[in-house]
Protein backbone atom coordinates (compact mmCIF):
# COMPACT_ATOMS: atom_id res chain seq x y z
CA UNK A 1 0.00 0.00 0.00
CA UNK A 2 1.21 3.74 -0.53
CA UNK A 3 0.14 6.59 1.22
CA UNK A 4 0.57 10.27 1.07
CA UNK A 5 1.26 12.88 3.47
CA UNK A 6 0.58 16.64 3.56
CA UNK A 7 2.17 19.08 5.82
CA UNK A 8 1.91 23.20 5.99
CA UNK A 9 -1.61 23.93 5.80
CA UNK A 10 -2.48 27.30 7.07
CA UNK A 11 -4.31 30.88 7.42
CA UNK A 12 -2.31 33.81 5.62
CA UNK A 13 -3.07 37.40 4.29
CA UNK A 14 -3.68 38.03 0.78
CA UNK A 15 0.18 38.52 -0.46
CA UNK A 16 1.74 35.97 2.21
CA UNK A 17 3.11 32.74 1.41
CA UNK A 18 3.01 28.61 2.33
CA UNK A 19 4.98 26.00 1.64
CA UNK A 20 3.26 22.64 1.34
CA UNK A 21 4.65 19.38 1.43
CA UNK A 22 3.84 15.87 0.63
CA UNK A 23 5.69 12.76 1.18
CA UNK A 24 5.04 9.32 -0.52
CA UNK A 25 5.38 6.48 1.74
CA UNK A 26 4.69 2.62 1.65
CA UNK A 27 5.33 -0.48 -1.25
CA UNK A 28 7.03 1.95 -3.83
CA UNK A 29 9.07 0.57 -6.70
CA UNK A 30 8.76 4.14 -9.26
CA UNK A 31 7.17 7.58 -8.94
CA UNK A 32 6.28 8.86 -12.07
CA UNK A 33 4.54 13.01 -11.60
CA UNK A 34 3.65 14.18 -9.09
CA UNK A 35 2.05 17.48 -7.89
CA UNK A 36 -0.85 19.45 -6.40
CA UNK A 37 -4.66 19.96 -7.10
CA UNK A 38 -7.02 21.95 -5.35
CA UNK A 39 -10.32 22.39 -4.74
CA UNK A 40 -12.43 25.05 -3.46
CA UNK A 41 -16.27 24.97 -1.84
CA UNK A 42 -18.66 24.46 -4.60
CA UNK A 43 -16.37 23.96 -7.04
CA UNK A 44 -14.32 21.27 -8.79
CA UNK A 45 -10.78 19.32 -8.11
CA UNK A 46 -8.35 21.49 -10.44
CA UNK A 47 -4.86 20.87 -11.08
CA UNK A 48 -2.54 23.87 -9.60
CA UNK A 49 1.44 22.27 -10.56
CA UNK A 50 2.47 19.19 -10.90
CA UNK A 51 6.46 17.51 -12.31
CA UNK A 52 7.67 13.99 -13.40
CA UNK A 53 10.50 12.93 -12.26
CA UNK A 54 12.55 14.32 -14.67
CA UNK A 55 12.01 18.08 -13.29
CA UNK A 56 9.86 19.40 -16.04
CA UNK A 57 6.92 21.44 -14.43
CA UNK A 58 3.21 22.43 -15.10
CA UNK A 59 1.59 25.36 -13.84
CA UNK A 60 -2.25 25.90 -13.87
CA UNK A 61 -2.61 29.90 -15.52
CA UNK A 62 -3.91 31.15 -12.22
CA UNK A 63 -0.92 30.27 -10.25
CA UNK A 64 1.98 30.65 -13.00
CA UNK A 65 4.62 33.41 -11.42
CA UNK A 66 3.25 33.09 -8.05
CA UNK A 67 3.49 29.07 -7.31
CA UNK A 68 6.55 26.61 -7.32
CA UNK A 69 6.29 22.83 -7.71
CA UNK A 70 9.70 21.09 -6.66
CA UNK A 71 10.37 17.57 -5.57
CA UNK A 72 12.98 15.56 -3.88
CA UNK A 73 13.25 11.97 -5.66
CA UNK A 74 15.25 10.58 -3.19
CA UNK A 75 12.93 11.33 -0.17
CA UNK A 76 9.56 10.68 -2.81
CA UNK A 77 8.70 14.16 -2.00
CA UNK A 78 6.85 17.06 -3.60
CA UNK A 79 6.96 20.70 -2.37
CA UNK A 80 4.55 23.81 -3.82
CA UNK A 81 5.91 26.91 -2.79
CA UNK A 82 2.97 29.61 -2.51
CA UNK A 83 3.95 33.51 -3.26
CA UNK A 84 1.59 35.99 -3.22
CA UNK A 85 -1.23 34.66 -2.30
CA UNK A 86 -4.38 35.75 -3.87
CA UNK A 87 -8.46 34.85 -1.33
CA UNK A 88 -9.24 32.74 -4.44
CA UNK A 89 -6.25 30.89 -4.03
CA UNK A 90 -8.30 29.28 -0.58
CA UNK A 91 -8.83 25.90 -0.81
CA UNK A 92 -8.62 22.02 0.12
CA UNK A 93 -5.23 21.36 -1.12
CA UNK A 94 -4.33 17.97 -2.71
CA UNK A 95 -1.21 15.86 -3.02
CA UNK A 96 -1.02 13.35 -5.97
CA UNK A 97 1.51 10.95 -6.84
CA UNK A 98 1.39 8.11 -9.87
CA UNK A 99 3.39 5.36 -7.82
CA UNK A 100 4.10 2.12 -9.54
CA UNK A 101 4.25 -0.84 -6.53
CA UNK A 102 6.80 -3.01 -5.50
CA UNK A 103 4.10 -5.77 -6.14
CA UNK A 104 4.28 -4.81 -9.08
CA UNK A 105 1.64 -3.73 -12.30
CA UNK A 106 0.95 -0.20 -14.24
CA UNK A 107 1.23 2.94 -12.28
CA UNK A 108 -1.47 3.62 -10.07
CA UNK A 109 -2.82 7.76 -8.51
CA UNK A 110 -2.87 8.00 -4.65
CA UNK A 111 -4.01 11.10 -3.23
CA UNK A 112 -3.46 12.53 0.15
CA UNK A 113 -6.03 13.45 2.77
CA UNK A 114 -5.97 17.18 1.73
CA UNK A 115 -4.77 19.87 3.60
CA UNK A 116 -6.84 23.58 4.18
CA UNK A 117 -5.29 26.77 2.59
CA UNK A 118 -6.82 29.48 3.96
CA UNK A 119 -6.16 33.77 2.49
CA UNK A 120 -8.07 36.05 4.03
CA UNK A 121 -7.55 39.79 5.70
Amino acid sequence: QVQLVESGAGAVQPGGSLRLSCTASGSIASINVMGWYRQAPGKERELVADTTNGGSANYAASVKGRFTVSRDNAKNTVYLQMNSLKPEDTAVYYCSAAVQSTLGGYFRRYWGQGTQVTVSS
